[in-house]
Formats: structure tokens, C-alpha cells, sequence
């Protein structure tokens, strides 16, 4: 999930709308050499005119990881970002002693390139129970992985999400996923995720209470719309690792990524508008205030996909038609940590079939941190953006809806905290896709992000190392 369980996914894997106007400081344990909200930008004062090697624009999982490549090969680089601290959608706040991350994202342990990139021992990463509490018929059923809680999946056998023909089925597709290797799963014939699981023979009871709410918030698609190749690989990822959450929040991650570089390396506030490919300077980048720097060796686009376009100002055209992006709203509250009315670390999704929430969660029963001493955080989640609805209404809707599940006293002690309506939070990828995109546009011009990729942390960082390496292969050649 974020993803992802939710990937960033909930990744996510954008820099969303949201009603923060100040933020508080890091928690006494945060690293002092990590770029963060309240760093300032490691050295914004660069000429008006520069030249560099490698030129990386946007600060996300995609760039970071271009960038920690780049250095490895000791290649001098600039690494450009438009907002006010790294890390793109994955970031987090931290407001009164609370841990707020910029929508609901899990990070799942058997991402193949976070393992190779990332310390997973200096992330504190905490543990999800590996399962779900589904809301169907006005109760909580549990849905959990066999080989890590027997006893509890025997309780599965009998309850109402799903039969136990779908708890065969659920096997075999593990079976399955983890017979096939990354790059088998992420070139496979492809169709909807929800003709896959319909083709593979599961019943629509299953479907319309445990995969729509749960693949549906990895998605933001509770259509299950997105491609097979994309669900194959979570499923693998799901079944190999563990679904956490960094004790110090979703943008631990980015930041030790940065925390690698060279800090002069990194420009913040530094909006790009324009790159000419065709300067006698060879490529050059202009930005917001008017600077320009000039790159020897060529410029990585880590941005979003739309981004990207409007930078090129039509010398790009992805060949796609145009999707709707997946957008999502996330609801925080905060109540005393001895009126949480459930300890375990487990994710609660709706498989009622009604109302607005896709998947809630005691964030502080995962990582106590995340709240001060006595605090309990509750993170809510919807699929969509409910632009046309109050945030008031929003509010009084949630806690309406979840007073059913858990009981009016209990979800009246909550106190409302933020909510942050993010209008991309991962790209579409329905059919058609390709999830192995060639990140080269020309000669000294390359691609990357999620999009390129799997739309999960995963295939952000993946996308940035093929970016550089596809750089690499170039310049290789001009030497020749």
C-alpha cells in the first residue's frame, strides 16, 4: 500500500492544495542534515548565469534517486526544485507534536530498488498488521495473510467477505506473482484489474468488500480500472515484505535520500519555465526569476507528466490519450490515546458498499510517534476529491459516517486536526500502459517519475536510475 499497501503511493507516489499556512518544527530526532520544511534552501544564492553537468529538475522520489546515481558516478549535477523542501507528494508536516503525512502512504518493505537505495534500520519503520478489518453489515470481519497469522486467517474461513473458494484463490495468486520475475510481471499481457480477478474466478462478494476498498485505495480507483501489471506487482510486493510507516513520517524517506547529497547541489524555490535544447550552449534551463544555467551533459525532467509537457511547450508529446488523474482527500483528527477503541496496528477499509470512506487507520497504534505523549492520530481517507463539498461538511460527513462503525462516544471525542485535498496523487495507469518506458527524448534530454514506471515509491526511484543511465549510454557513445 504507499503504497504503496497504498503507494504512493499512497505515493506514491504532486504538490497537493492544502490549508497549511505555518508549519512547527521537526520532532528533537529528526536528522539535522535533512532538507525538511523548515530547512533553509541549502544555497539559493547561485549567478544569475551557470553552467553544471547534469541538470535534474524536481526534488521527488524520480529526481532523488537521478541525483544519488549521478554523484555515485561522480558526475557533477544541479538539482532543481520549485517548492519549499524535497520530496514532491511525499511529504509531512508536523503540526503540534502530530506527524501528518500529505495523504495516506504506506511503504511497503519488498520494493526492490527502495532496498538496494535506502537504510531501512535509520528509516524506525513500523510495522501494519499484515491483513485488514473490513466494515460489512455493521460490524469488522477480519482479512489477514495465513503465513503470518494462521490463527487469525482460520477466522477468515468462515466470515462474510468472500468465500472460501476466494481465500483458494487468494493463495494461488500469491503462488503465482511470486513465480515471475519484476520485469515478466511488468511487461505481461495486460487488462483491467477487475477483469483479471474476475478471469482468475473470484465472487463479487469478495470483490465488492475486500479488493475494491483495498486495491481501490492503493488506486485511488475503486473501479478497478488500473492495469493487471500494476496489481500483479503490489500483490508480489505485499506477499515478500512488510506495509510501514517511518517512525518520523512518509518524507523520512525522500529526506535520506537528500541527506546523501551534496546540500550545494540542491536548489530549492527554483522554479523551471523553459528548456532550450537547440542554445549554442549547449542545453539550457531557464527559470522563474529570470537565471539561466547551462548543462554539459544533458537534463533530467523528474517531474509530473503534465509538468513536463507544459516545460517543453510542445517539443515532447507523450503518445497518450489524455487520463484523468487519481486524486484523494485525507482527513486527520486526534482524540486521547486511552479512547482509541482498537490497539493493534491494523487498517480498517469499507466494505459496506456505502458512504464516502475508502480506509481509516489509528496511525499512533502503527507508530506512536506520530502523536505527543497521551495523543492518539486517526487518519481518514477518500477516494476523489469532493471539490464541490466543504471542508466543514466533509468533516461532519466523515465523523457522521464513522460513528457507525466505532459508536458515537468514541468518534465524538475526536477533534478535527487538517485535511488535505490532493488533487494528484498518482497518475492513471488503465490499459494501455508501459511500465518500462524509455526515459530518453532526444539526445541529451531524459524523463522520469511514476509515470515512466510503476506508480508506486518503487517505480519512482527506478525511473530516476534508468534516466541516468540512460544518460550514460549516451554520453558513452559521443566519447567513442
Amino acid at each position: 500500500m504507499t503504497l504503496t499497501a497504498f503507494s504512493c503511493p499512497f505515493s506514491l507516489h504532486s504538490y497537493p492544495s492544502t490549508h497549511i499556512k505555518s508549519f512547527s518544527s521537526r520532532p528533537p530526532n529528526a536528522s539535522s542534515q535533512q532538507i525538511s520544511l523548515d530547512s533553509p534552501p541549502p544555497n539559493n544564492n547561485h549567478p544569475s548565469s551557470s553552467s553544471t553537468g547534469v541538470i535534474v529538475i524536481g526534488a521527488g522520489l524520480a529526481g532523488l534517486a537521478a541525483a544519488t546515481r549521478l554523484q555515485a558516478e561522480k558526475i557533477p549535477f544541479l538539482l532543481l526544485d520549485a517548492s519549499d523542501a524535497i520530496g514532491g507528494r511525499v511529504r509531512t508536516d508536523f503540526v503540534d507534536g502530530f506527524i501528518l503525512d500529505r495523504g495516506f502512504q504506506i511503504f511497503i518493505t519488498a520494493y526492490p530498488e527502495a532496498q538496494k537505495l535506502l537504510n531501512y534500520e535509520s528509516l524506525n519503520l513500523q510495522k501494519f498488521y499484515s491483513g485488514a478489518q473490513v466494515y460489512y453489515d455493521g460490524g469488522f470481519h477480519i482479512v489477514s495473510d495465513p503465513l503470518r497469522h494462521f490463527s487469525d486467517s482460520l477466522q477468515t474461513l468462515t466470515n462474510p467477505i468472500g468465500s472460501v473458494v476466494d481465500k483458494i484463490l487468494i493463495g494461488l495468486t500469491r503462488v503465482r506473482v511470486l513465480t515471475q520475475s519484476d520485469d515478466e510481471i511488468l511487461t505481461a499481457e495486460e487488462l483491467k484489474t477487475i477483469d483479471l480477478l474476475r478471469k482468475i474466478g473470484f465472487s463479487d462478494s469478495v470483490l465488492d468488500r475486500f479488493f475494491r476498498p483495498f486495491f481501490g485505495g492503493i488506486f485511488f480507483d475503486r473501479e478497478l480500472e488500473t492495469t493487471s501489471r500494476l496489481f500483479n506487482f503490489i500483490f508480489k510486493c505485499l506477499a515478500l515484505g512488510d506495509n510501514t510507516l517511518p517512525a518520523n513520517g512518509i518524507a523520512a524517506i525522500p529526506e535520506q535520500l537528500a541527506g546523501k547529497l551534496n546540500p550545494n547541489s540542491v536548489l530549492l524555490n527554483s522554479r523551471v519555465v523553459a528548456i532550450n535544447h537547440e542554445s549554442s550552449e549547449g542545453i539550457t534551463v531557464n527559470l522563474e526569476n529570470g537565471e539561466v544555467i547551462s548543462s554539459e551533459l544533458g537534463v533530467i525532467l523528474a517531474v509530473e507528466e503534465f509538468e513536463a509537457v507544459k516545460i517543453l511547450a510542445g517539443k515532447w508529446d507523450p503518445g497518450r490519450a489524455k487520463k484523468p488523474v487519481r486524486s484523494t482527500v485525507c482527513l486527520y483528527f486526534s482524540t486521547d490515546s486511552d479512547k482509541v477503541p482498537v490497539k493493534d496496528p491494523v487498517l480498517f477499509l469499507n466494505g459496506s458498499g456505502r458512504g464516502i470512506v475508502n480506509n481509516m487507520f489509528f496511525a499512533t497504534n502503527v507508530a506512536p510517534s506520530y502523536a505527543p505523549c497521551g495523543k492518539a492520530l486517526v487518519s481518514v481517507s477518500l477516494i476523489g476529491l469532493y471539490d464541490d463539498v466543504a471542508d466543514e461538511v466533509l468533516v461532519e460527513r466523515v465523523m457522521k459516517e464513522l460513528s457507525g462503525w466505532f459508536g458515537e462516544t468514541v468518534v465524538g471525542s475526536w477533534s478535527y486536526l487538517r485535511m488535505y485535498r490532493i488533487g494528484f496523487a498518482q497518475p492513471n495507469q488503465c490499459p494501455p500502459t508501459d511500465l518500462m518506458k524509455n526515459p530518453r527524448v532526444k539526445p541529451g534530454l531524459y524523463i522520469c517519475g511514476d509515470y515512466v514506471a510503476s506508480a508506486t515509491f518503487d517505480g519512482a526511484l527506478i525511473s530516476g536510475r534508468r534516466a541516468v543511465e540512460a544518460l550514460l549510454k549516451d554520453k558513452a557513445k559521443v566519447e567513442v
